[in-house]
């Protein structure tokens, strides 16, 4: 196969494609989303899970800072619930997502909005944070 023929290659939001990922359980599936990755190849993560958190789960906020001071340690991801800490699982679930976008040619990364994992827009999520650390090309839907 002539690799200048083949298509393009994105991770997306497992929500975003139609997957009951969110941490209701729910879908978000994303029209617009699914219209900008016509035609070509994607690869669907949810970092909350690939960090070991269960679905349904506990909503979940960034407090104190957004996701690059999570990284840092400088701000932390609680539950709204009852404020348990679950920074740990949200920064393994980021670093499980940059091994994969390392490992597959990615040409670029669509990412649900409003999520302290994902959210490239306003604060900006631990898994985002880290992607854009590494260079990645960001797109939020």
């Amino acid at each position: 196969m002539d690799r200048s023929q083949s298509k393009s290659v994105f991770l997306v939001s497992a929500c975003l494609v139609g997957l009951c990922t969110r941490y209701d359980g729910a879908t978000k599936a994303s029209a617009t989303c699914l219209e900008f990755l016509h035609g070509s190849h994607y690869i669907p993560v949810c970092p909350e899970q690939l960090g070991g958190l269960p679905t349904p789960r506990p909503a979940a906020d960034i407090i104190n800072g957004d996701g690059f001071a999570v990284l840092r340690r400088e701000a932390s991801v609680c539950t709204r619930q009852d404020g348990t800490d679950v920074s740990k699982f949200f920064t393994t679930g980021a670093q499980q997502v940059l091994q994969i976008a390392k490992s597959q040619k990615i040409t670029a990364i669509c990412l649900k909005a409003k999520s302290p994992s994902c959210a490239v827009n306003g604060t900006i999520g631990v898994t985002a944070a880290l992607l854009r650390e590494h260079g990645f090309t960001l797109h939020e839907f």
